[in-house]
């Protein structure tokens, strides 16, 4: 996406844009409005033992959701990136999962922009949003996967149209 300064009005970064590394570029005032890692496997082994080097509780719930939001496609891939295991298709994330002291967090890159008639997304920032798992307290299972679906497809969608 690029932003003129005269209009601000923005504009979309085409392939040939990304072909000619013309992405974030502050001179042309490019922004590319993806989170993009790179490093993505289609099986992380530092992702991997992320996951199992986490408390058992809180390894249980992580480990589930990452294999939730791993299994929406065969060209999901992943890496362990800010210390949290994040899903991508290519490079560009679309789902993570973090572990904080007593939460899990399922988070996506682009939750502002999903529909959410369950009310589980939390934050306020400009695009990201995350729902909340506690262990021992229920989960809303159909909404949660709803979610990771469509952001999947948001994700999907995204690509497809640059």
């Amino acid at each position: 996406m690029r932003l003129s300064e005269e209009s601000g009005s923005l504009l979309i970064l085409t392939r040939s844009d990304r072909a000619n590394n013309v992405e974030n570029d502050p001179e042309r005032n490019i922004v590319d409005p993806l989170f993009r890692v790179s490093g993505t496997v289609k099986h992380d082994p530092a992702t991997r033992a992320w996951l199992d080097d986490l408390p058992d509780d809180l390894r249980t719930i992580a480990r589930h959701w990452f294999d939730v939001i791993h299994d929406c496609g065969d060209d999901v891939l992943e890496v362990l990136h800010d210390g949290h295991a994040t899903a991508c298709i290519t490079d560009a994330a679309f789902a993570y999962v973090n572990v904080f002291k007593a939460h899990v967090n399922v988070g996506f890159f682009r939750g502002a922009a999903l529909e959410d008639p369950a009310g589980l997304l939390q934050g306020t920032g400009k695009t990201m949003r995350h729902v909340k798992l506690r262990p021992g307290e229920p989960v809303q299972e159909l909404a949660l996967r709803t979610l990771i679906q469509s952001a999947y497809r948001d994700m999907k969608g995204c690509l497809s149209g640059q």
